[in-house]
């Protein structure tokens, strides 16, 4: 009598952040498992200082849907291996670059509770721009940076745990096929180096298996600023694997950052239980229609009671 709406954030294809660098509004979906993992080749000169550093990384993303179909543990991990070069030295170095734990909490789904009508007389109805679009899913996420002593990567008098915050939205237009993210990001807040940052990323489905992405990212800090350019692809293997491609590219000189890379993301949901619920009858046409004939069917009642 009702109509049923899925409305979990569990969707039928694996949705990744890969491989941009934005972090999506969604979860994975309640006890659903994903890993995202990539390599990438990094080339680095700074005009001022007279250093060049090239070498490799490798990156490993861990999300899980915990409790609810909303929340999302975050676990991301990156080493990084390369050579450093000056007029008057040469070193190695290798390490964690970065280990992040966090939690992601979706606390407005603008897609919920609402299904998008069909104007059954208007071709141009159905046609016109859907200002709902403009409304984004919004998204908080905390979590908290690990550094080891003796981390080459660590910027001085770094302490060991510095926490991490985030506040995300993202908005779909076209019917799905471009999605915008966006992050607002404080880093570090608790430590000397506070870095506050902003990452845009637009997305266009191109074919149900392939998809393109540009992307800006932008932080500043006391110790290091910069902004970075970035594009690639995405190319869907089956509804729980996607492989990608990515370069990307650093605006300033000081240093100039060449990297690009390839990876991959895997979701595991065989234990995962779609999420439904039931539209309130005052919402759905079907069910107005349904009050509109037990209406007229009462009247008619009515008036042949009357009659007898």
């Amino acid at each position: 009598m009702f109509p049923i709406i899925h409305y979990g954030q569990h969707t039928d294809q694996i949705n990744s952040n890969r491989p941009g660098e934005t972090m999506s509004a969604f979860s994975v979906g309640k006890s659903v498992f994903q890993a995202e993992a990539g390599i990438y080749g990094i080339k680095e000169n700074h005009s001022l200082l007279e250093y060049d550093a090239k070498g490799f990384g490798l990156d490993l993303t861990l999300r899980y849907g915990l409790l609810l179909e909303r929340l999302e543990l975050i676990a991301d991990l990156q080493y990084q291996n390369e050579n450093f070069t000056t007029p008057f030295s040469s070193v190695d170095k290798s390490a964690l670059k970065q280990t992040v734990l966090g939690a992601k909490y979706l606390i407005y789904d603008p897609f919920k509770n609402y299904e998008k009508k069909i104007n059954i007389y208007s071709w141009k109805a159905n046609r016109t721009f859907n200002w709902r679009q403009l409304v984004p899913a919004v998204s908080v996420y905390a979590g908290a940076n690990f550094h080891f002593s003796n981390n080459p990567y660590s910027f001085p008098t770094q302490s060991t745990v510095s926490p991490k915050i985030m506040l995300i939205t993202q908005n779909h237009f076209g019917d799905g096929r471009w999605v915008l993210v966006s992050n607002i990001i404080a880093d570090y807040i608790s430590t000397e180096y506070p870095s506050y940052g902003y990452a845009l990323t637009l997305t266009r489905g191109i074919s149900n298996k392939w998809s393109a992405f540009i992307e800006n990212q932008g932080f500043k800090s006391d110790f290091y600023s910069d902004a970075i350019v970035r594009g690639g692809a995405a190319y869907l293997v089956n509804k729980d694997i996607q492989i990608d491609a990515s370069i990307s590219s650093s605006l300033k000189t000081t240093p100039s950052i060449l990297y690009g890379g390839v990876g991959f993301s895997w979701r595991y949901d065989t234990n995962y239980k779609e999420v439904r619920i039931n539209i309130d009858s005052g919402s759905s046409p079907k069910s107005r229609t349904q009050k509109k004939v037990e209406k007229k069917n009462k009247k008619r009642k009515e008036q042949l009671e009357s009659t007898n």
